[in-house]
């Protein structure tokens, strides 16, 4: 009878245990009315800081298959002409360059115009027949420097100067990658590294990958994986990177990098073990001189970047899921740069980046996001506060860097339109015993399946999302390779959107 009672009361408790395991999920809400001012968004009473904003559209269908067009019948005349065409096009690039530097020039300047499709225009020209590509990549750099300095004196809160240095900065660097795509291997190699603005600074510094590097830069870079992808496209101005590190330098020239991972929260890293670490591009931004000379010390990004390493030592400090960049109490990537350089007199984003398409909010909310107007790693590029120093991809993964965006651009247009990140109900049980067994390993200094801060819901519906991109992925890999063996050239940007969005769709089906 007593053993009988035992297992009665054993098998209760299993069953409750399993109810409970079982039970659904809450998720805070990201689907309540816009804010009506920054302000609200900084209140730190508020559950979710909310946005208002729109999503950039380029809305150029029209642009790009006539510009695919100008690069087939390039290939076809062959390269004598095209060579010429694309010459006078660069020689026409940088005198607009040349007029736009110097004295201050309005956003609204209609050069700003013909220099863009100036340089959409030259593209598949360059890509066709690559002898003028040096001279291409150059132009762009230099319209870059000429940009970024101008902006200093914009106004980043308006819509139309926001646009308008996307347009080109962002644009500008797709026909470049597009000209490098189709390059051999060798020859996009040469080119992969376009440096930008020289400022010097008298700061401890090292050199890294070629570059001079002074304490306090900040580098910016592109994952390889799934959720990298999705970082990078989703804001209002999808763009190009997924994380933001700071560069540290010690008085006897030994660089380190500080940044917030996922898995461990924030870390330093040896130069070499942040390069091992899967990157698919990086870019290198420096404060102007006169940013530092405005801060509380002529050592401000030293000092910066010396107390996020020491905290990094000192303390363990949490990833911020939330993505709240005004608590330093955790900290997503961003935060560790423009926390410690609040604390020196600058804020960093000038122009803070918006996320504000439903769908991808309630993505980003179901992976434990709740601030949507926050700091987005690409959209650091565009403070004028910072110069571009340097940047370099890999062209070996370039192209499916290229893919994963599309595929990505494409899972969120199905987000709009209802798609959801679903998991298995029966899988939540699993999951809180791995988050529960999680929570034991981080108390001991240890890294879990399940990342400190992320729920278990979070953590699959993340296995969900992986697996869905990784699918379309090899899909739209496939059905590219179809496309270059019919065609002989790889599919631009466009085409594999148009791929993409197909194999969403049947997916889906």
């Amino acid at each position: 009878m007593k053993q009988s009672r035992k297992r009665l009361v054993t098998g209760a408790v299993l069953l409750a245990a399993v109810v409970l395991l079982s039970l659904p999920e809450r998720r805070s809400p990201v689907d309540a009315p816009a804010a009506s001012s920054l302000a609200a968004a900084h209140d730190s009473s508020a559950t979710v800081a909310l946005t208002e904003g729109e999503p950039f559209r380029w809305d150029s269908d029209a642009l790009w298959e006539m510009l695919e067009k100008r690069f087939v019948s390039a290939r076809g005349v062959g390269c004598g002409a095209s060579t010429t065409v694309s010459a006078a096009g660069i020689r026409r690039i940088n005198d607009l360059v040349a007029q736009l530097r110097g004295r201050p020039v309005r956003a609204s300047d209609a050069r700003w115009t013909s220099l863009e499709s100036a340089l959409f225009e030259v593209a598949p020209l360059v890509a066709a027949c690559p002898a003028n590509a040096q001279q291409f990549v150059s132009a762009y750099s230099q319209m870059r420097i000429v940009l970024k300095d101008q902006s200093v004196r914009w106004d980043l809160d308006d819509r139309a100067v926001r646009e308008r240095l996307y347009r080109l900065m962002y644009g500008g660097r797709a026909a470049v990658e597009e000209v490098l795509l189709q390059m051999d291997g060798d020859s996009a190699a040469a080119l992969a590294r376009i440096m930008g603005h020289e400022e010097t600074l008298d700061l401890p510094s090292a050199i890294v990958e070629g570059v001079r590097v002074y304490s306090g830069d900040i580098l910016v870079s592109r994952g390889g994986f799934p959720t990298s992808a999705l970082i990078a496209r989703g804001s209002d101005f999808p763009g190009n990177f997924s994380h933001v590190a700071l560069l540290h330098v010690n008085k006897n020239g030994v660089p380190s990098v500080v940044e917030a991972h996922i898995e461990r929260g924030l870390t330093v890293a040896t130069v070499d073990e942040y390069l091992a670490d899967k990157k698919l591009r990086i870019m290198l931004l420096r404060p102007r001189q006169e940013v530092v000379g405005r801060m509380e010390s002529p050592d401000g990004p030293h000092i910066a970047a010396s107390r996020a390493r020491t905290r990094a030592f000192n303390a363990h400090v949490p990833y911020d899921f939330e993505m709240n960049y005004t608590d330093p109490a955790k900290l997503f990537c961003s935060e560790v740069a423009s926390s410690v350089y609040r604390e020196q007199g600058v804020e960093l984003w000038t122009g803070i980046s918006t996320i504000s398409a439903p769908g991808l909010r309630d993505w980003l909310g179901g992976f434990g996001v709740t601030h949507f107007e926050t700091q987005e790693p690409s959209d650091l590029e565009y403070d004028p506060q910072l110069v571009v120093v340097a940047e370099w991809r890999d062209p070996e993964t370039l192209y499916r860097d290229h893919v994963h965006n599309a595929v990505v651009d494409a899972m969120l247009e199905g987000a709009d339109a209802g798609d959801r990140l679903r998991y298995n109900p029966a899988s939540l049980p699993v999951a809180r015993v791995a988050k529960a067994y999680s929570v034991v390993l981080n108390g001991l200094g240890r890294v879990g399946p399940i990342p400190e801060g992320m729920s278990p819901g979070a953590a699959l519906r993340s296995r969900s999302y992986t697996r869905r991109h990784d699918e379309l992925v090899e899909k739209v890999m496939t059905d590219a390779r179809r496309f270059e063996e019919a065609n002989g050239y790889r599919p631009p940007y466009w085409e594999l959107v148009a791929m993409a969005r197909s194999a969403v769709s049947s997916q889906r089906g």
